[in-house]
């Protein structure tokens, strides 16, 4: 139920924040950025961890030279701490001489609002940075970021290499952003 909720908010926040006037509207309308939700199919993790030679039922048999297996266990291996660009959110950004304690006190505390969602703390000389979520695009990002802003006011979407997460099968949800066209009126 708290994510149909955050869902429901971050939607009119965003319709709320984002209503920008587009050059090329028409006259009396302009163009409102909304997020849409769309359900996916949950993916099964059971065989996450697992080499997919273990994973087949008992009653499947497979002929096969043992190099074929090597070939396959060696590309999976070679493949699985590669990145790809994604999104953060910047909760924390300072180089202050109490910017340690700071960061850590910025961590404890959006741990204990956000649960489950994943920190990291980094120090890249002379600043000490929070940053929040793995969001694969920014439309993501953008919809976490809503959720986090009354908390962190300062909080904005950085650009960084993720690590391929651990599949979430609890409100899988593709989220896009779509521009409508809405009479000035009616905001």
């Amino acid at each position: 139920m708290r994510f149909e909720s955050f869902l429901i908010a971050a939607v009119m926040l965003t319709v709320q924040t984002l209503g920008l006037r587009a050059q090329n509207a028409p006259a009396g309308y302009m163009y409102v950025d909304s997020l849409v939700y769309t359900p996916v199919s949950a993916v099964d993790s059971t065989l996450a961890g697992k080499s997919i030679w273990e994973a087949l039922p008992e009653t499947v048999s497979v002929s096969q030279g043992d190099e074929a297996m090597r070939i396959v266990n060696d590309f999976v291996d070679r493949n699985s701490g590669k990145s790809f660009p994604g999104y953060r959110i910047r909760i924390f950004f300072d180089n202050k001489q109490n910017s340690r304690s700071a960061s850590e006190a910025a961590v404890a505390k959006f741990k204990s609002i956000h649960p489950g969602t994943s920190v990291y703390r980094t120090f890249t000389n002379p600043f000490f940075k929070v940053t929040v979520g793995d969001y694969r695009t920014r439309s993501e990002a953008l919809a976490a970021l809503n959720y986090i802003k009354p908390d962190f006011p300062s909080a904005f979407i950085v650009k960084e290499k993720l690590r391929y997460p651990a599949v979430n099968n609890r409100n899988a949800v593709r989220v896009d952003t779509l521009r409508i066209l809405k009479p000035i009126s009616n905001l």
